[in-house]
């Protein structure tokens, strides 16, 4: 009985050891292996991303990027409002800024400055301008269907002058004098003075 128990005891025991000396070995081994490594640890450094295009808040909820600075130039992609893009350079006016877009020849297009922002606000360098597309189709013009719009008025002869008959003017004729005939206008008219001289001068008698 004593050995069963004896033997009971030193079994415990040596379980309890052969769980004590399988924990040490993890545990150091884990330890080295966070303190040494085996490998190259590479350094992670941060790379400055330079000035940004954002597309500011505007009448359209996405602008368009071309191939050139302007309007002529063929239209390769599109930037939504708030999507920000690295910025590379600007037209020599200033107007278009190019930007980088993957997907498109040379990784590069144009947008119109009035729709972004550049954050961080910097001068961008001027960069040089691809040369303009030539257009795939020469407009000519049909010289028949054009004369078709053309219209020629045939010149009309004005009708003839017809003068206005003269004018009438009525004339009046001297009624004369209205003094009585042989005796002269000077007489009558001096003897009318005549008579208010003598009609004064007896008022002015009487009224003495």
């Amino acid at each position: 009985m004593n050995r069963q128990k004896a033997f009971a005891t030193f079994s415990l025991l040596l379980f309890i050891l052969l769980l004590f000396l399988l924990s040490i070995p993890q545990s150091a081994l884990a330890n080295d292996v966070a303190q040494l490594p085996t490998v190259a640890i590479p350094t992670v450094t941060s790379t400055p991303s330079g000035p940004m295009a954002i597309v500011v808040p505007g009448s359209e909820t996405q602008i368009n990027l071309r191939s050139g600075p302007g309007m002529f130039y063929d239209k390769v992609g599109v930037l939504l409002v708030g999507q920000k893009v690295p910025a590379k350079g600007k037209s020599p006016g200033g107007a278009w800024i190019l930007v980088e877009y993957p997907g498109v020849q040379g990784g590069q297009a144009w947008v119109f400055a009035n729709y972004v922002r550049i954050d961080p606000p910097r001068e961008l360098p001027v960069v040089e301008i691809p040369p303009t597309p030539t257009p795939q189709v020469t407009n000519t013009i049909d010289p028949t269907l054009a004369a078709k719009f053309i219209v020629t008025v045939a010149p009309t002869r004005l009708p003839t002058y017809t003068p206005p008959p003269p004018l009438n003017i009525p004339t009046f004729q001297s009624q004369g004098s209205i003094a009585p005939a042989g005796i002269p206008m000077g007489l009558i008219i001096l003897g009318c003075a005549a008579l208010g001289v003598f009609f004064g001068l007896i008022s002015f008698v009487r009224s003495r």
